[in-house]
C-alpha cells in the first residue's frame, strides 16, 4: 500500500494532526469521544484532539467515529471541515476505499475552495490506484484511478500532489497495458490471429510509452509470420527497429525475420559479433506510425 510519501500530503496530515496536539492538557491520550455520554462532547478543538490522538495511534476504526461524532455536533466548526478530510484519511488507511472515496467527494463538493482539497483529490486517487488488480482480472481500477489521477494533474498541475500523480498515472498505463498483452498471448496461443493482433495493435498505438510497447510490436511479426504474411511481418519490425533498436524485443524479431530468410545478407551483422544490427527503415515499410 502507498502510504503518502509525498511531502506535502504528509506536511498537510501534520500540520492538522500536530497543530492541536497541544489544545487540551487535560483530555488523556487514551481517550475517545465515545467515552463521553451523549451531548456532552467538550469543546470543538478538544474534540478534534481527541480523534486526531486515537488516528496518530493507528486506531482508525475509532477515529473515525471521533470525527464523525465531531461533525455531527459541530457542523459549523472550522474543526468540523478538518475532520471530514481526516476521517477520509482514516478511511483509506483502513482500506474502505469506497467509503473513504464518498467522504472525499463529499469534501470536495461542500468545500471545492478550501486549502486542502487538492489534497482530498490526490487522496481519491490513491483510493482507487490501490485497488487496481492483478493484470490478469477486470481493470475497471485502473480506468478510475487513471480518471482521478487526471483529475489531480490537471487541477493541480505545479503540485507535488502532479508530481507524484504522473508517476503513478504511467504505472495505471502499464497495467492495463500488461492485461491487453495478456489477453492477446492468450489468443494467439488459440491461433485466433485476427483477434491476437488486434490486442497488439491496440497496445503499441494506445500504449505506446509502456514498457510492453516493444513486446506488442513484437508479437504482431510473430503472428504475421505464422500467417505467412511476409510483408506485415518486416514492416512492423521496421517499426520496431526504429523505436527500440537495442531491445531484446527487436532481436528476437530480427532473429525471426533471419530464421525465415527475410533478411538480406548486407543486414548480416559484422564478423566475431554475436550482436544483431538492425537494418535502417525505410519510409515505404511503415504502414502505420504510432510513435
Amino acid at each position: 500500500m502507498t502510504y503518502l510519501r509525498t511531502g506535502l500530503a504528509r506536511l498537510s496530515l501534520l500540520a492538522l494532526g500536530l497543530a492541536l496536539a497541544a489544545c487540551s492538557s487535560s483530555t488523556k491520550g487514551d481517550a475517545s469521544l465515545g467515552d463521553f455520554a451523549s451531548g456532552t462532547l467538550p469543546p470543538p478543538d478538544q474534540a478534534y484532539a481527541i480523534s486526531v490522538a486515537s488516528m496518530q495511534k493507528g486506531d482508525y476504526g475509532t477515529a473515525v467515529k471521533d470525527f464523525d461524532a465531531l461533525q455531527e455536533t459541530y457542523p459549523y466548526s472550522t474543526w468540523s471541515t478538518h475532520a471530514e478530510l481526516l476521517a477520509a484519511y482514516s478511511q483509506y488507511k483502513q482500506m474502505d476505499y469506497d467509503d473513504a472515496i464518498s467522504s472525499l467527494n463529499r469534501f470536495i463538493q461542500l468545500h471545492p475552495e478550501n486549502d486542502e482539497v487538492a489534497y482530498a483529490y490526490y487522496l481519491k486517487s490513491l483510493c482507487y490506484y490501490e485497488q487496481i488488480d492483478d493484470v490478469q482480472r477486470d481493470q475497471t481500477s485502473a480506468y478510475e484511478t487513471i480518471q482521478a489521477l487526471q483529475d489531480v494533474i490537471t487541477r493541480f498541475p505545479d503540485s507535488a500532489y502532479a508530481r507524484d500523480a504522473r508517476i503513478k498515472l504511467r504505472l495505471a498505463y502499464n497495467r492495463l497495458a500488461g492485461h491487453e498483452m495478456v489477453i492477446g498471448r492468450f489468443y494467439e496461443k488459440q491461433h485466433l490471429y485476427a483477434a491476437a493482433i488486434g490486442r497488439y495493435q491496440d497496445v503499441a498505438n494506445t500504449y505506446q510509452t509502456t514498457t510492453y510497447a516493444p513486446e506488442a510490436l513484437e508479437r504482431m511479426v510473430e503472428v504475421y509470420l505464422d500467417l505467412g504474411l511476409t510483408d506485415p511481418a518486416i514492416r512492423t519490425a521496421s517499426v520496431l527497429g526504429y523505436n527500440y533498436p537495442g531491445s531484446s524485443w527487436y532481436e528476437a524479431a530480427y532473429g525471426k525475420l533471419k530464421a525465415n530468410g527475410l533478411v538480406n545478407a548486407s543486414d548480416e551483422t559484422s564478423a566475431g559479433s554475436d550482436a544483431i544490427t538492425p537494418p535502417a527503415p525505410e519510409p515505404k515499410h511503415h504502414w502505420y506510425w504510432p510513435f
